[in-house]
């Protein structure tokens, strides 16, 4: 058996918040995490629109059935999407990256001056700092909200790009997924990126909050 890769055209899905106009400050791609669509998640960031901020949130290019047949013994309704999964994941990164450009220089074009944030929620922090260090996009803010750097990033290429940006990780107290021994890895990554990264944590769970959600714009 032989595997074969074949590259083809692919339609994917966004949501945007608002619009770009003279009054526009900020411009916020925000990434979703694992199981969720980009449809609901960008409603967590609605209290933006007030502040003219311009909100785009890209969806994973894989999507799943949330509830397991075998365990429920019933059809499922619920969707989710994911970034990537274990099983050819490299392709998997090489075509989010793709999709990922391609928005943002349909969205940004001229609008270049407008300050860009990338924020990535869960999963979506290792997708957006893969996207941010892959590329020359042009932003001034990464932030890492309940998610953390994937250790087996380009450290090289996120030196380079990483430099002079803000970073902010973000989690709340209450996280079951944050774990100390993630704490600890990050603030390892963050050396080999040599950073010094914003932390900001919450009394929250796995979550976006608004009250922290404003604090940081």
């Amino acid at each position: 058996m032989q595997q074969h890769d074949l590259v083809f055209d692919f339609k994917a899905r966004y949501y945007t918040l608002g619009k770009i106009t003279e009054a526009t400050k900020q411009i916020w791609f925000v990434l979703h995490g694992y199981g969720q669509l980009a449809g609901y998640f960008i409603r967590k960031f609605n209290i933006l629109l007030d502040q003219d901020i311009f909100v785009i949130a890209p969806e994973g290019l894989s999507k799943f059935y949330i509830d397991n047949l075998q365990s429920t013994k019933r059809a499922s309704d619920r969707v989710g999407a994911t970034w990537m999964t274990k099983e050819n994941r490299l392709v998997d990164i090489e075509n989010y990256v793709h999709f990922l450009n391609a928005l943002y220089d349909q969205q940004i074009g001229v609008q270049s001056e407008i300050p860009v944030t990338v924020l990535g929620f869960s999963q979506g922090a290792a997708t957006a700092s893969r996207w941010v260090t892959h590329n020359n996009i042009k932003f001034s803010r990464l932030i890492l909200w309940s998610g953390i750097f994937p250790p087996d990033m380009n450290f090289e290429s996120g030196r380079e790009t990483l430099r002079n940006k803000q970073v902010l990780l973000v989690y709340g107290k209450s996280d079951p997924y944050i774990k100390n021994s993630h704490l600890a890895e990050m603030d390892m990554i963050a050396e080999k990126l040599d950073i010094t990264p914003q932390w900001l944590s919450f009394d929250g769970k796995h979550e976006i909050e608004e009250k922290t959600l404003l604090a940081i714009i």
